[in-house]
């Protein structure tokens, strides 16, 4: 088992490493000046973000200070949702590098190139020195060209252009002087294409490289921008609060009395070093503002101790409905303290239903226990919570995770109501949590079996969602009688 867990933890190493080396090439290395501040900045932002991530991740297990998870949990949480989405912005740019560095118009300028003389034109090579009006040697060994000094007429060893080596001839100006023959000005000009078609040095190759660089902070500065956008939104979704969805679920089973019978489904709060007690006030206001006839607290409220999250949980005191409020424990509890916070939730005022029911406004309520307890021994059983009820009863059971929906079809349960998949929290995470889980936000039937899945009120991680909004259901029971 050691073993197993040691592998895991070099592949995840390996796998963080791979991805930030990858966005340190193309949006640090690719887009700045070796041993400029900006490549300096970044690459030490490159070592230092992933750390607080780990940090961030770490930091609760290993019981350090809460202070200290908060301190790293703002920015190691946060690179990380920055980092997907930065992932894959990048990847969509790889598609459109190509065609971008195949549009010669997105070049930078040339720089100025020299004048030849007072009037005469420029040349296209500034690199090379120009000739000289005393007729010197060109520098890479062309025959010597004269000139009057009198008139300014050029003269040219005409002899000399079939001559001159390969490589001379393409470090030739690619505009000859006034009066050149044309023999030397078109020797001049297939010298200077060359020149520009080539990666080298001189203007052609500075076009090319300058090409690159500007095609590079296209694609770098629109990934980081389109990256942080996402997520400054997505975080904003989350600390704004859940928003109310209301849904209808006919039960065969129900009696009439029942008829429009509300439960309050919250999931998944997620309290911890970044949502607190502002973030658990706002969903109290919010489920009070639906005035309904039950709430439901479906699991993992908490991410930490009664220690240091107890003071964050304390609005969940001023839930009002007709017929109470009730909690069964999710995962996370069970990393937190499970007993501790079944507990705390009772004196609350919420009652938790440890594998058990009770009877409500014509319908039974149970509650099992999450299946991460089976590891404590404290498990969800089935049996005790459904199995010497009157099956002529409707019945409606709260269990954290859709997974269980099979054992709930097995005693003939009415409605599952479940959280636990967030709806996949970040995209494309939803993909990833439908291969985990048989719903994944929303309702669905099995068999007799209705099961409704929350995507939660709070977020796990980053604090943020992205194409899966977060909710506090309504959810409205129906009678076929009615």
């Amino acid at each position: 088992m050691l073993v197993v867990v040691l592998l895991v933890v070099v592949a995840v190493v390996a796998l963080l490493a791979g991805v930030h080396w990858y966005v340190w090439r193309r949006l640090v290395r690719d887009t700045t000046a070796r041993g400029g501040v900006a490549r300096r900045v970044g690459t030490a932002a490159m070592w230092v973000l992933p750390l607080l991530s780990v940090a961030a991740l770490v930091s609760g297990r290993a019981g350090a200070p809460f202070w200290l998870e908060r301190v790293v949990a703002w920015p190691g949480y946060l690179w990380l949702a920055v980092l997907l989405y930065l992932v894959l912005g990048l990847v969509v740019g790889e598609l459109v590098r190509p065609l971008l560095l195949r549009l010669g118009g997105v070049s930078s300028p040339a720089p100025p190139l020299p004048e030849t003389g007072g009037q005469g034109p420029r040349t296209a090579e500034p690199s090379l020195p120009a000739h000289s009006a005393a007729g010197s040697a060109d520098a890479v060994g062309r025959t010597p060209v004269g000139a009057d000094a009198h008139t300014g007429a050029a003269r040219t060893d005409a002899a000399s252009v079939g001559t001159a080596p390969a490589e001379a001839r393409t470090g030739a100006t690619a505009t000859a002087p006034a009066g050149a023959t044309r023999t030397d000005a078109t020797e001049a000009s297939a010298g200077a294409a060359r020149t520009d078609a080539a990666a080298g040095p001189g203007a052609g190759g500075q076009r090319t490289l300058s090409r690159r660089l500007f095609v590079s902070r296209v694609v770098g500065g629109a990934a980081a921008a389109v990256a942080l956008g996402t997520v400054a939104h997505g975080t904003y979704g989350v600390l704004r609060g859940p928003r109310v969805k209301r849904v209808t679920v006919p039960l065969a089973r129900l009696p009439r009395a029942a008829h429009g019978f509300r439960i309050a489904v919250v999931s998944d709060i997620h309290l911890g070093p970044i949502l607190g007690r502002g973030h658990t006030q706002r969903i109290v206001d919010t489920i009070n503002a639906t005035s309904p006839d039950l709430v439901a607290v479906v699991g993992d409220l908490v991410d930490g101790s009664v220690a240091d999250l107890g003071p964050a949980a304390e609005p969940l005191a001023r839930l009002t409905s007709r017929y109470g409020s009730f909690f069964v424990t999710g995962n996370h509890e069970y990393f937190s303290g499970a007993e501790a916070w079944v507990d705390h939730v009772r004196e609350l005022g919420l009652r938790p239903l440890q594998n058990e029911r009770v009877e409500i406004g014509g319908f039974d309520l149970a509650g099992v226990n999450d299946v991460a307890g089976e590891s404590e021994g404290d498990g969800p059983d089935f049996g005790k919570a459904l199995g010497d009820r009157d099956r002529s009863r409707a019945s409606v059971l709260l269990a954290h995770q859709p997974v269980v929906i099979h054992d709930a079809v097995e005693h003939g349960v009415d409605l599952q109501l479940s959280g636990h998949t967030h709806g996949g929290q970040l995209w494309p995470g939803n993909y990833l949590a439908a291969l985990a889980n048989p719903t994944v936000a929303g309702l669905e039937r099995y068999g007799d079996t209705q099961l409704y899945v929350s995507r939660g009120a709070g977020a796990w991680g980053p604090p943020v969602r992205v194409g899966a909004p977060s909710d506090i259901t309504v959810v409205q029971l129906a009678s076929r009688h009615a």
